[in-house]
């Protein structure tokens, strides 16, 4: 604090029309520069959040266009199904001895052109149709190598192990669709496939007839979406151990952010080359359609925002620095005048008799036909605080007097033990002894709490000072856990309670009387129990009556607040019950109650 004390002193203007210029800089340009952090900030969120919604939207609508053009790949693969001379052809070509020609025959090619040239309308997206039967011979449509790195004999026969063909039989004839064209095994390539293993719909329980692979063209998801410069839109295969991106509608966006078309974390790449981006799943295939967009050109709305609040700003500030100008004017020049009366009369000179100074009637003014008036009374106020310099002085010499007062009666106290003990009178000395203990425990140095075991001593004490007024009638007992023995609680707190029981409970009684002092930890609160077998009473609201009683109760609710508790419980004949409950410290020792 003192370094910031210094460093305000070293930079302070010494003008005040400065200062007010500064101060209206101060005043006028945080708020606005805040102001206009925030509006970006809202105004990003803002874009963000609705360019993710309308996207959202998009996203969902391509993934439904695509759901319906991969119903029309299903629907190609039910129609190839259906044909009952297709699938007897297949059984007599699975089931024949030999492995035979690296093709089905010509009857059964040229049955699955006819059906394909009679059912399929379009046929711009599909790039070939191939048919196997179970022995992964092949007839193709639309492409002159038939089926690519497995049509010869040798090769044919490592379809059973490729995963492609696992995963097809996994899906136990429905149709599976791959990010890539399964007979070339390209993931560059420019098609992808659907996977369908064909059996007889007549009988389910048989065997498989084969499997028919539809390879096609990517460009397909082209006419799904419409993005533009600054915008992407891919096609991901999120469930692969290597994410693969199937479809990228502008690769040149993606190539320059160096993401590759195999990605281990694609997203995490986008969002590191500064786009961002949406994804939804498509419920056929389970691929996601990913919209990425560059942030610099999404956020440009929010950047002129920025702009134009700092162009304000800067107006803003032209305006205080004029307006702060003409107004520390008016301002300044009364306060000067009040400066040039106040250093006359430093030298003496009484600004009350100085009439040449006229002051309007505002803030200043007033100050100074107030200073005119109280320099008039300055004489009579030295007087007045000379006369209250030496009340000051006795009311010291009198507390120091005070202070005498408790060492005297120690003093006192201890004499008489001493002349009681030199005359064999032992009751005395006790006596003595006890009450100077007592006194000097009540006093505690000035401190508001003591240990409980000084106030367990005090009430000893004060136990025998009793007991030899009144013939040893009252036995003492206390329980109090060794535990909370260290424990700060608040000074006179259990004495006044255990005076109460002496004079209100166990006097009046004829013979002995007991008190029974009880003290533990229950939780984070210290129980105290104060009971007597004495006349006890019927109406409880007499302790409110008595000075002691009332006394402890009130501190016990200022000192330890709504966490404490007092509790009298007492009946004619029975004695009183008194009980104390207060929160207390986690320790002993030191710690306060």
């Amino acid at each position: 604090m003192k370094r910031i004390g210094s460093w305000l002193k070293t930079f302070r203007l010494q003008r005040i029309r400065s200062r007010f210029l500064t101060a209206m800089i101060l005043v006028s340009l945080p708020p606005l520069i805040v102001l206009g952090y925030v509006s970006i900030n809202i105004a990003k969120d803002t874009l963000v959040e609705n360019h993710i919604e309308t996207i959202q939207s998009h996203l969902k609508t391509s993934s439904e266009m695509a759901d319906l053009l991969f119903k029309n790949i299903i629907d190609m693969n039910r129609i190839i199904l259906s044909s009952d001379e297709l699938r007897q052809q297949l059984y007599k070509s699975g089931n024949a001895e030999g492995d035979g020609p690296d093709t089905i025959d010509v009857t059964t090619a040229n049955r699955l052109q006819n059906i394909v040239v009679t059912n399929l309308y379009d046929t711009q997206y599909i790039q070939s149709i191939c048919l196997f039967d179970r022995k992964f011979r092949s007839a193709c449509y639309g492409r002159s190598e038939l089926a690519g790195p497995y049509g010869s004999e040798v090769s044919r026969g490592l379809i059973a192990g490729t995963d492609w063909y696992q995963k097809s039989l996994d899906a136990k004839g429905k149709e599976v669709f791959f990010g890539y064209n399964v007979l070339e095994e390209n993931l560059a390539g420019d098609t992808f496939s659907s996977v369908k293993i064909l059996r007889d719909p007549n009988q389910l329980s048989g065997d498989d007839l084969g499997f028919l692979v539809i390879n096609i063209r990517k460009t397909i998801f082209g006419q799904t979406v419409n993005e533009g410069e600054d915008s992407g839109f891919w096609v991901l295969d999120a469930g692969r151990t290597t994410p693969l991106i199937i479809y990228d509608h502008h690769p040149d966006l993606t190539a320059g952010a160096g993401i590759g078309q195999v990605s281990t974390d694609p997203f995490k790449d986008l969002k590191e080359a500064g786009y961002l981006y949406s994804r939804y799943s498509n419920a056929t295939s389970g691929w996601q359609f990913v919209h990425y967009v560059r942030k610099e050109t999404l956020l440009k709305q929010s950047n002129r925002i920025g702009t134009f609040t700092m162009l304000i700003a800067a107006f803003m500030a032209i305006i205080a620095l004029l307006v702060s100008y003409f107004v520390s004017g008016s301002i300044t020049k009364p306060l000067l005048q009040l400066k040039k009366m106040i250093v006359d009369w430093a030298k003496g000179h009484s600004a009350g008799d100085n009439k040449e100074t006229a002051f309007v009637a505002d803030e200043v003014g007033v100050i100074g036909q107030t200073f005119q008036r109280l320099s008039s009374e300055y004489q009579q106020m030295g007087e007045k605080l000379l006369q209250s310099q030496l009340k000051e002085r006795e009311a010291e010499l009198r507390s120091l007097q005070s202070q005498i007062k408790p060492h005297f009666l120690y003093n006192t106290l201890d004499s008489i033990y001493w002349m009681a003990m030199l005359e064999e009178k032992n009751d005395i000395a006790q006596m003595a002894l006890s009450l100077s203990e007592s006194f000097k425990l009540s006093l505690n140095k000035g401190k508001e709490t003591i240990p409980v075991f000084k106030e367990l001593k005090h009430i000893e004490h004060y136990m025998i000072i009793q007991n030899l007024r009144y013939d040893n009638r009252f036995r003492y007992v206390a329980d109090v856990d060794p535990e909370i023995m260290g424990y700060e609680i608040m000074k006179l707190l259990l004495q006044p309670l255990v005076e109460n029981s002496i004079y209100h409970g166990l006097e009046p009684k004829v013979g002995d009387g007991t008190i029974r002092l009880a003290g533990r930890k229950e939780g984070g609160d210290l129980v105290f129990t104060v009971e007597d077998d004495g006349v006890g009473m019927e109406d409880i609201r007499r302790t409110e009556q008595g000075y002691g009683i009332r006394n402890v109760k009130e501190r016990l609710a200022l000192y330890y607040g709504e966490g404490s508790s007092f509790v009298i419980e007492s009946a004619p004949g029975e004695g009183t019950k008194i009980t104390l409950r207060f929160p207390h410290g986690d320790n002993g020792g030191d710690n306060h109650a």
